[in-house]
């Protein structure tokens, strides 16, 4: 099965807000068998509405719209479904009498006629009713295709899909088991890993498909198997999983869908009953922001020193000024002394100290642009790694972050 996901808005082709939409959608979507063939945006216009519904009509099984559906003359979703349906609105008394209580009860005001006029639907349509706001879903078949059109406020859109939409697929279409597997790996990059496990690609079966989803300091890899038996699916895609794991095993960090580095790393300490601090320099919080931006992250986080300029460093850290200028402040002894100063003034377990040139210019050290040490100190022990993490400025600061992370992560498991 294929499903197209169109979104409708001016706004959103011009970049004034980002279209999270779609993307909820297609997960949704995946989860029940339903694959997206394609996503599309369109404008407030009339022509380029009605010409996109032809365009998919036959070529996918359904089509998710979202967008357009306000009280305002620019949202002409609703009228040109009616034209591409030839079909006329009706008054949907349910719809209304919502729309006239929400009003009163949110707003302490009368609904208006424009705002009552939510309630007019194309005739032939099935309502999808809409608990948190006053734009319902409307659902539309013609030829082989199922058209839904969808508020664009994404709450409201999400809780129509949830109650309306997916439950009335499911009841609608026989569909395929859709799997995935996500493979969190750390520390190197697309190409090495490719290479790596270049064999056992190549003979995966048919039925299942390998993607590479990289980012700073970490590669996922997506396995996504599909067919008609799910127990089937699940059992070759846990084969598949071992032999990875005895060819990257040193760099596999965890399995599950869409966890990063930072939530791994939060539940290994948890399960331990370790804390965890840091003192960051070039990477200016980034770290304490990655680990604290996990629910619960207050029972292992101790703290962070940011200590951007040299003289923090001294003052805050109290790193010796000798030091400084003995091995420049951005080295790996003063990297090392930060991570010990971070551990005794959090009283923390662990800690993970950057001192480094994130650039453009050079700052107070000679050391080349891109030029990071990171220091990791347990309980037993203290050590700093050297990397030059390239240009720009943003992604040096994020790749040192995620590969402190990495560092960290690797040091607790030994322990």
């Amino acid at each position: 099965m294929k499903a197209a996901i169109v979104t409708v808005g001016d706004e959103i082709l011009i970049g004034q807000i980002v279209d999270t939409n779609s993307g909820y959608i297609a997960k949704a979507l995946d989860k029940i068998g339903i694959g997206v063939y394609e996503m599309l945006s369109v404008s407030d216009d009339r022509m380029h509405i009605l010409s996109t519904l032809a365009f998919l009509q036959n070529r996918v099984d359904v089509v998710i719209i979202t967008g357009g559906l306000g009280p305002t003359k620019d949202d002409i979703t609703k009228v040109s479904l009616c034209e591409y349906f030839d079909d006329h609105l009706i008054r949907d008394e349910r719809v209304e009498a919502h729309v006239i209580e929400l009003f009163e009860r949110v707003t302490g005001r009368t609904a208006s006629q424009i705002n009552k006029d939510q309630a007019l639907v194309p005739s032939r349509c099935r309502v999808l009713f809409n608990t948190a706001g006053t734009a319902p879903g409307m659902w539309l078949e013609k030829g082989n295709t199922v058209f839904v059109s969808l508020p664009g406020v994404p709450f409201e859109m999400k809780g129509i899909m949830e109650t309306g939409v997916i439950p009335h697929l499911v009841e609608k279409f026989e569909r395929p088991y859709i799997i995935h597997k996500t493979i969190l790996t750390y520390g190197q990059g697309e190409s090495h890993v490719a290479e790596r496990i270049e064999e056992w690609e190549d003979n995966l079966p048919d039925f299942i498909k390998l993607a590479y989803l990289p980012s700073p300091g970490r590669v996922r890899l997506r396995l996504s198997a599909r067919g008609k038996y799910e127990n089937v699916l699940k059992e070759r895609l846990a084969e598949e999983t071992e032999k990875l794991n005895t060819l990257i095993g040193d760099i596999i960090v965890g399995f599950e869908e869409d966890d990063t580095i930072e939530v791994v790393l939060g539940r290994v300490l948890a399960e331990k009953g370790r804390t965890i601090a840091t003192a960051e320099s070039c990477t200016g919080g980034r770290i304490a922001q990655m680990i604290t931006s996990v629910a619960g992250s207050s029972a292992y986080f101790k703290g962070s020193a940011v200590t951007y300029a040299t003289s923090s460093k001294v003052a805050v850290l109290g790193i010796p000024q000798e030091l400084i200028d003995k091995y420049s402040v951005v080295s790996g002894e003063v990297a090392e002394a930060m991570a010990e100063a971070a551990r005794r003034v959090f009283d923390a377990d662990y800690a993970i100290a950057t001192t480094g040139n994130a650039g453009p210019s050079k700052g107070d050290a000679d050391a080349e642009t891109g030029t990071v040490y990171i220091a990791i100190a347990t309980p037993d022990i203290v050590h700093s790694e050297k990397f030059n993490l390239g240009q720009p400025r943003e992604k040096v600061i994020e790749r040192a972050a995620n590969k402190g992370l990495e560092k960290i992560y690797k040091e607790i498991l030994k322990n």
